[in-house]
């Protein structure tokens, strides 16, 4: 058998790296980034290349792998995939790389180690041998927690450094994205009167006046987002009621009940914005309903100038002719938050994104490397 390339090589050492999330994961021989950051910090001080660690939060840091070029930095270019990965029961299987039919199987394949690999490999080559930009720094930035609160990038956004563009990686099919809606998560809570189920009438069903909102939201509320302005790249936002709970049995009215929203934001809105939506269909309605954030920090909407020279530079490269919007949320939002303009690139689907049997093609894996080398060899 022929042996595999050295970015396939590269992704099975990955995948069998345990580096899920905490936040999923509580077992400590399988959570955290560090494993993965420890590889290829190795990898890269084996190359010259210089290497840092940015700590984040305790036992979680961002790895900083620097190539410096040939004279003075002018600009610099990040290439930003995060390490961590979902986990699930069957995580440690996963910790299994197989490459079968042209494709490699394993939990983070195709969101995001195959970035990962993608990412660093370009890297790794252009240090080896060929032209090298002469005023461009690359960096690359490995960023913790993007699975939960995207606590890496809005670190590193933070406390830099700047880059005049950032490549988030993420799997778009090799398509670069310069547009993704933001997500707000709201609780939505009613209050009601316990009684006996006997004598229902004694008290008020919090289930019941909860679902009128819920109605209330998929009906009145989502029609209306529905037939707001599009965004050119993004179409509409969306709203949707993803959990809800109430009542402890069947024999007593419920006293309290409480729902879970997602509402899909596109550039210009916020939260307060959404909550005040909200707010005003429940009084045109007559309905009533406390509020409580689900995220601290709400996932911002991004919205990148494709005409950006940059931007150009990397869409030439994909043989792209231009930039596409995608529905989910990215580390590219809080980078470019931080005035970083950002954009979204890496091999896969994300339809194969936090699947039991993940996947990643090895053609989308080594066409993806050469984008990032014709990009990168032709910086100034």
């Amino acid at each position: 058998m022929a042996s595999q390339p050295a970015s396939v090589r590269l992704l099975q050492d990955l995948i069998a790296l345990p580096s899920v999330n905490p936040a999923f994961l509580a077992d400590p021989e399988l959570h955290g980034e560090h494993r993965v950051a420890e590889y290829l910090a190795a990898a890269g001080r084996r190359q010259g290349l210089e290497v840092e660690i940015q700590p984040v939060v305790p036992g979680r840091s961002n790895l900083l792998v620097r190539l410096r070029p040939r004279g003075e930095v002018r600009q610099r270019v990040l290439l930003a995939p995060h390490l961590d990965t979902v986990g699930e029961p069957a995580y440690a299987e996963q910790l299994k790389p197989v490459v079968r039919e042209g494709r490699v199987f394993g939990r983070g394949a195709c969101d995001t180690k195959g970035s990962v690999a993608a990412f660093f490999q370009a890297l790794l080559n252009v240090t080896g041998s060929g032209p090298r930009p002469a005023h461009t720094e690359i960096l690359f930035v490995g960023l913790v927690d993007e699975e939960n609160m995207q606590l890496g990038s809005r670190h590193f956004a933070l406390h830099g450094p700047k880059g005049d563009l950032a490549v988030v990686g993420e799997p778009t099919g090799l398509e670069i994205v310069t547009a993704h809606k933001g997500d707000v998560w709201l609780r939505l809570r009613a209050v009601g009167k316990p009684a006996h189920g006997a004598t229902p009438h004694r008290g008020r069903n919090a289930v019941t006046a909860m679902s009128r909102i819920v109605l209330a939201l998929e009906t009145e509320y989502a029609g209306e987002l529905a037939s707001r302005p599009a965004h050119p790249r993004l179409g509409r936002p969306t709203i949707n009621v993803g959990r809800i709970e109430g009542g402890r049995q069947p024999n007593i009215v419920p006293a309290e009940c409480t729902i879970d929203i997602d509402r899909r934001t596109l550039p210009g809105e916020t939260e307060a914005g959404v909550r005040r939506e909200i707010a005003g269909l429940l009084r045109r309605r007559g309905l009533k309903a406390g509020f409580d954030t689900l995220r601290t920090n709400p996932c911002e909407p991004l919205d990148t100038d494709p005409a950006l020279p940059l931007v150009r530079s990397l869409t030439r490269a994909a043989g792209r002719r231009g930039t596409r919007g995608v529905h989910y949320f990215t580390d590219a939002a809080p980078l470019a938050a931080g005035g970083i303009p950002s954009v979204v690139f890496g091999p896969g689907d994300i339809a194969q994104a936090h699947t039991g049997k993940e996947w990643l093609a090895i053609s989308q894996l080594e066409s993806s490397i050469g984008i990032l080398e014709r990009f990168l060899r032709g910086l100034d």
